[in-house]
């Protein structure tokens, strides 16, 4: 029998059309995978080429979109590291605020402002940095409520206020060009000297100047342009400007709280919260390795006792605080000997009590930061400067009027108060103290920077008010949805 000739699968078999001799089924699956392969490739470069083109289509589209309307900074996606971080400090400036506030003073007569501080001179002349009086040093709790003097002071300089990067705030002799209008009128200068006891005579006189001030004021162009929207009216004394205060309710009012005013008049919206400047002179050689060392008092608290409104904390405080060896709590009224005890009791305490006064706020918070003192503060519709910029609670220690008033409460969280964290306020305290320092010359970012600085964050809302007011026909709908 004939073997069966037997063919390999290795064997190729030729076509005799393409003259290509195919494969064995392993052959053919080999190829099949390289041709496959290098389809993938052609894919893939097709797609890489696909992704650049519409990259670098997308740049130019952006550098001509940046050329013509100037609005988008290419460097920041190209370059991260070159945009500049957020301020690290207690205070940061926004970054469109590098261009100081234009500032238009009104020149009104001495009786308004200066003449209030030297009563018996008889100069009328323009007041100018030269001509500007000093604060009086008698001038006791006056003092206190003297944001106007050092505000109308700081436009009146015309230097660069130190420190480096200007002024928040520089005065104008063009109206045209102002970005807002300063009214120095010594609102409570004038109720300390001429209406203090409320039913004096002389309180005619307060009256008088307001009334004669509003009248000044109505006759000005840039008053009725706005509605004196843009007009900045300093009135700290919680009594300051009592009898025409709401017909100056659109201003941007400098106040130091809202204790005296009415929920319907003046808000955080358009108004600024002023500090009061502080008594107690600056503790300017607090540089120590042990500060918590060397104040042994827990709590010093010294000032009058009985206040009204929210201020009858303090005489129920009195009875609390009663019998502690390291807590000092003092009935006193303000004297130059009582203000040196002050300033020698809040430098050799490690909490200084700021309870409400006859108004939520007092001159005692401020005289605790620049005496470095960790202020302890007992209020419950307190409003504070800068608020925007500082938080208060990375210095301050907060308890409501309850807390406050539950007997042996506040003394035992003051006592369990952690010695490190004390340290970090108190710290703190004297990074920021300089925003609380009124003085002339004035200084970047003193308290009358800052208070400029508020007044900036404030006009975009006025500017909105002005455009909104011009083309209404009819009564505002917001007014009426309350």
């Amino acid at each position: 029998m004939h073997n069966q000739p037997t063919y390999s699968l290795s064997l190729s078999l030729c076509n005799p059309v393409t003259k290509i001799c195919g494969a064995t089924q392993g052959h053919r699956e080999s190829e099949r995978r390289r041709r496959a392969g290098g389809r993938a490739d052609l894919e893939k470069m097709y797609g890489k080429s696909i992704a650049l083109s519409l990259g670098l289509g997308f740049l130019l589209l952006l550098i001509t979109y940046s050329i013509i309307i100037g609005s988008v900074d290419i460097r920041s996606y190209f370059f991260p590291p070159l945009q500049s971080s957020p301020g690290a400090g207690a205070c940061a400036n926004d970054a469109g605020s590098s261009a100081p506030l234009r500032v238009y003073m009104y020149d009104l007569p001495r009786r308004f402002h200066v003449g209030m501080i030297n009563r018996r001179g008889a100069d009328e002349s323009p007041v100018t940095a030269g001509n500007f009086p000093p604060w009086p040093r008698n001038s006791g709790l006056k003092k206190q409520h003297g944001v106007e003097y050092w505000m109308m002071a700081s436009l009146l300089y015309d230097g660069d206020g130190g420190g480096g990067g200007g002024r928040e705030a520089v005065r104008v002799l063009d109206p045209e060009s102002a970005d807002a209008f300063f009214v120095p009128f010594f609102s409570s200068l004038s109720f300390n000297t001429h209406g203090h006891n409320m039913t004096d005579p002389a309180t005619e006189i307060d009256r008088k100047l307001q009334i004669d001030l509003l009248e000044f004021l109505r006759q000005s162009k840039y008053w009725q342009r706005s509605g004196g929207r843009d007009h900045v009216i300093p009135m700290t004394h919680p009594n300051a400007f009592r009898f025409l205060r709401e017909q100056v309710n659109a201003s941007i009012l400098i106040v130091a709280d809202f204790g005296r005013f009415s929920k319907t008049m003046s808000n955080l919206n358009k108004d600024v919260v002023a500090p009061y400047v502080h008594v107690v002179d600056s503790f300017l050689d607090d540089d120590t390795v042990d500060p918590y060392g060397l104040r042994p008092l827990l709590l010093f608290f010294r000032g009058r006792t009985i206040r009204k409104d929210e201020g009858i904390v303090r005489a129920k405080l009195a009875k609390i605080l009663a019998g502690y060896d390291d807590v000092h709590y003092e009935r006193s009224i303000a004297t130059v000997e009582s203000i040196k005890m002050s300033t020698q009791g809040m430098r050799s305490s490690k909490f200084c009590l700021h309870p409400a006064g006859d108004t939520p706020s007092s001159c005692r918070l401020f005289d605790a930061i620049v005496s470095h003192c960790v202020p302890v503060i007992v209020s419950d519709q307190i409003e504070l400067p800068y608020e925007d910029e500082i938080d208060y609670s990375r210095f301050s220690i907060f308890f409501s009027v309850k807390e406050a008033l539950t007997p042996g409460y506040m003394v035992e969280q003051l006592r369990l108060f952690p010695k490190e964290r004390w340290m970090e306020m108190w710290k703190q305290i004297r990074t920021i103290s300089r925003h609380y320092e009124f003085q002339y010359p004035p200084k970047k970012e003193d308290a009358v920077d800052m208070l400029w600085r508020q007044v900036k964050h404030k006009l975009p809302g006025v500017k909105l008010a002005v455009h909104r007011n011009r083309r209404l026909k009819i009564p505002d709908w917001w007014g009426r949805r309350r």
